[in-house]
């Protein structure tokens, strides 16, 4: 393979914000992006409470940081069982269509399983088709029957005041 895949650690967090800043620009969605590289650097500590982890994807030779997999877990009320939730899955289009969105994915099936977790969810922007047609060759199930909700900083200071 052409590029190595391991977890992140807080030193990764220059390397992430970059590529979470490209996922943004991809998305149309700059406005919206503001990584702090501090935060994620705290957030990716083991001893954090709560959260989160990654993968990320390095080009063999260079170095380079080429993609991530940011995820955290979720849990069924149904299942009784934690699950885990991708929020984010990027790779920089140059290296695209070289099997590492593949990769990712078992990689963290891999982990879903070692740890006892009963499924995988993420959401995909309904525009993006070539997504959309990577998970539906994976087996992903659409879930046309839940609407995403959320409330924003300024809307969840409201509630509690």
């Amino acid at each position: 393979m052409p590029f190595t895949i391991r977890a992140a650690v807080p030193e990764d967090a220059p390397c992430i914000v970059d590529l979470i800043n490209a996922l943004a620009r991809y998305e149309r969605l700059e406005d919206k992006s503001h990584p702090d590289e501090g935060q994620l650097r705290k957030q990716l500590r083991e001893d954090a409470s709560p959260r989160i982890e990654a993968l990320v994807v390095h080009e063999r030779g260079s170095g380079k940081c080429i993609g991530f997999a940011l995820y955290f877990h979720n849990y069924s009320t149904f299942l009784t069982n934690f699950g885990l939730f991708l929020e984010d899955l990027y790779v920089d289009p140059v290296y695209r269509g070289q099997g590492i969105g593949l990769a990712l994915f078992k990689n963290l099936a891999r982990i879903a399983t070692q740890r006892g977790c009963r499924r995988l969810d993420w959401n995909v922007l309904d525009w993006n088709e070539t997504a959309k047609t990577f998970y539906d060759k994976l087996g992903a199930t659409p879930q046309s029957d839940w609407v995403t909700m959320r409330l924003q900083e300024n809307q969840l200071t409201e509630l509690v005041s």
